[in-house]
């Protein structure tokens, strides 16, 4: 385990990687040991099913490994008044290379609707970088940059601050497609199976 990320070698070759959540802080010398140790492997699965958020900048470091050039990834808007519609234009969102090692062989990026904030940001990023493909269902969506309140009556609210798009202009506040759609059937559970995985390691062996 480096800084919160579960990394192996599954016995086809394939390289896996395990992030539950963003708020688990990662340095450059944490990627560079992941990278490292998974360097020789056909492909890699990054699987961040049930990953709730956390640091935005957590999410651009690891998505910048992926990136070899300055890539639009996406696109912001501020709140710039009290009316419903009171916000800026849109302002593009780019993601920059990373320094360190970088990965140059298909991934695939496991979801599903109980990812939200910076991993469905994450999502997005990933979205936009050649030899990534994205399985398992749609995320649950949300901005990596949430507001939280409390009303009179005791309920929290928490909504995006700061409504999020990707590089299309599509928003990406009520969660982002799959490039294939793939179900965990009760059968697969029942036998220990996770159809998923097995699912992006057989399109993994397609490449």
């Amino acid at each position: 385990m480096a800084a919160g990320m579960d990394y192996r070698v599954l016995d086809d070759n394939t390289g896996y990687v395990r992030y539950e959540s963003f708020n688990n802080a990662i340095g450059s010398g944490n990627l560079d040991e992941v990278m490292m140790h998974l360097m020789l492997c056909r492909g890699l699965i990054i699987d961040i099913r049930g990953n709730g958020g956390g640091q935005l900048t957590n999410a651009e470091k690891l998505a910048a490994r992926f990136c070899n050039t300055t890539t639009l990834v996406g696109y912001y808007r501020h709140k710039t008044g009290p009316g419903h519609s009171d916000f800026s234009g849109l302002e593009e969102r780019w993601l920059e290379p990373a320094s360190g090692i970088r990965w140059q062989k298909p991934v695939v990026v496991l979801t599903n609707r109980q990812v939200y904030s910076a991993a469905n940001e994450f999502v997005m990023y990933m979205k936009e970088l050649p030899g990534v493909t994205i399985v398992g269902d749609r995320t649950g969506g949300g901005a990596g940059m949430p507001f939280n309140s409390s009303l009179p009556n005791g309920w929290n609210v928490r909504f995006s601050a700061v409504p999020m798009y990707d590089a299309r202009g599509n928003s990406c506040e009520f969660g982002i497609e799959p490039d294939y759609k793939v179900s965990l059937t009760d059968e697969d559970f029942a036998r220990g199976e996770d159809t998923i995985i097995e699912f992006a390691r057989t399109l993994l062996g397609r490449r």
